[in-house]
């Protein structure tokens, strides 16, 4: 809406443009063709304009309302109709029309949001028995309900839905009152067979999460006989053996066999037995793999499709919690060397690459610092220190032990990142004397120091994330470490040593006695 002065100064610039219309509205950016003649007449006519647009309400005289009303009930109740016919009212004043007059038509007003009145599924449902089963015609019915003719026929159509509507049209020979009934019979007993059916197939989605363990949401002919044979027995004395099996698309032939498995003895008892022991033993990281090795070596030979779904049957599940990054940057104390491995972690003998790194562990007792020393060849940790302080004696003192271990002549690569531990002169001047070759990530890169960030990953993920460590102290639990990296080197196995543990490998390969 514009305000009284922009339509003036468009009245005003229209006349000194000479009427021209289109320079007019170029000339202001409003309004449209026609408003601006409209307002050029107005103030041509009153020497003015009106201050702004005023609503003039229509007044209609009784005699026109009872008109309207009238027409409105003969006419076949019909709000559009009796408008156009007449030329007024509007449809919110005829409505209230109607229920000022004629208070009894108020309740079959089409539209009227005011006069709806919620009715319960027994009164639908006697309203759609009354209409299948009625004499007359179905207005006289709806009339009786309190509703209009569409709706009494939208609640027939909405209980049976799987039913297809009657045809509108009025037929000269109605059907005998007892065989309305009888077809009214047959489609009560076809919805309490529907309702029966969704039941049972919600019976059998809350059975298969319950037993089986699955989403409420899967597809239950997705299950596998087996799974589908349980849910049955369980829903048998609920529903019938043939509905079940035909609801979950099951042959009665499978699952008699799948119930005479059910029955026989586990052949793998024995098997199910190692692999919880095993499982419990190593710190409940092994993985079907691992599992399948260390079953070979005592003898037990499976296929590892078996293992894996043995430890799934008994949920022996590897914990693999989400990891947070660290950052132990602490400056540049002396100058970086380059990476000499350049990610290349490959050695085909000992002490020819080793890796280092620190690693911090945090449980309620506090702060536990872990630095190892790995050789490339096969894993094995050359030497760890752990201790309650990041300082230069816990690295220093891990590399004083891991130098005692070579043998003359052996000069391997040590490669760290760079963090301030390996650029302290100590630290230079033992690598100096030990004639060790240096190497470093570059800055920020952990992959470039992967093979001993993958154990520090192993020794959290196996040993500290799957426990809870809320009443051991720091000493209990540095020994625990200890006794970790001792087992990691001794006893765990390794699918890429053939099975082995790295000193189990070494022993094989003969580079150290029995």
């Amino acid at each position: 809406m514009y305000s009284y002065e922009d339509r003036l100064r468009a009245v005003r610039l229209y006349l000194k443009l000479g009427r021209r219309v289109k320079a007019t509205i170029r000339q202001l950016g409003y309004p449209t063709k026609n408003s601006l003649k409209a307002w050029c007449a107005q103030f041509e006519r009153d020497q003015d304009l009106l201050p702004g647009y005023r609503r003039i309400k229509r007044q209609y005289t009784d005699e026109q309302k009872r008109c309207a009303v009238d027409h409105y009930i003969e006419q076949g109740h019909c709000l559009i109709h009796t408008i156009r016919c007449l030329g007024y009212p509007s449809r919110e004043s005829l409505r209230a029309w109607i229920r000022e007059l004629r208070p009894e038509f108020g309740t079959m007003i089409a539209g009227s949001r005011s006069s709806v009145v919620t009715r319960s599924n027994s009164e639908r449902r006697q309203a759609v028995i009354a209409l299948n089963m009625r004499a007359g015609s179905a207005k006289v019915v709806a009339a009786a309900v309190g509703v209009s003719r569409p709706t009494l026929y939208n609640w027939h159509h909405r209980l049976l839905d799987h039913v297809p509507p009657r045809p509108m049209t009025k037929k000269k020979d109605d059907a005998p009152l007892e065989q309305r009934r009888e077809a009214l019979l047959k489609e009560q007993a076809e919805l309490e067979a529907w309702n029966r059916r969704l039941r049972m197939e919600n019976e059998i989605l809350e059975k298969a999460s319950e037993l089986i363990k699955k989403d409420v949401g899967i597809n239950p002919l997705g299950l596998t006989s087996r799974e589908k044979t349980k849910v049955v027995d369980a829903l048998r004395s609920t529903f019938s053996l043939a509905d079940l099996l035909g609801s979950l698309k099951l042959a009665r032939s499978t699952y008699f066999y799948q119930r005479l498995r059910q029955t026989l003895p586990d052949k793998y008892a024995q098997v199910r037995g190692a692999i919880r022991t095993i499982f419990d033993d190593s710190y409940r990281c092994y993985g079907y793999r691992r599992i399948d090795s260390a079953l070979r070596r005592d003898g037990m030979h499976l296929s590892e499709k078996v293992v894996r779904r043995l430890m799934a049957e008994e949920r022996l599940i590897v914990k693999t919690p989400r990891r947070r990054r660290f950052s132990a940057y602490a400056g540049d104390p002396t100058p970086a060397v380059p990476n000499l491995l350049q990610r290349d972690f490959r050695a085909r003998a000992p002490n020819t690459k080793w890796l280092t790194d620190l690693t911090e562990i945090h449980i309620p007792a506090g702060k536990v610092y872990v630095s190892p020393i790995v050789d490339c060849f096969d894993g094995l940790v050359v030497a760890w220190n752990i201790g309650t302080s990041p300082d230069a004696n816990l690295v220093n003192t891990m590399l004083d032990h891991a130098v005692r271990t070579l043998q003359p002549g052996e000069h391997p690569v040590i490669h760290s990142d760079r963090g301030s531990h390996y650029r302290w002169p100590a630290w230079i001047r033992r690598t100096e004397n030990a004639k060790l070759t240096r190497s470093m990530s570059r800055k920020g890169c952990s992959p470039d120091n992967a093979a001993c960030e993958g154990f520090f990953g192993r020794l959290k993920t196996e040993l500290i994330y799957p426990r809870n460590w809320q009443n051991v102290g720091l000493e209990d639990f540095m020994l625990k470490v200890d006794a970790y990296i001792r087992w990691y080197n001794e006893r765990r196995i390794k699918v890429s040593l053939g099975g082995r543990s790295p000193v189990e490998y070494r022993q094989a390969l003969g580079l150290i006695s029995v």
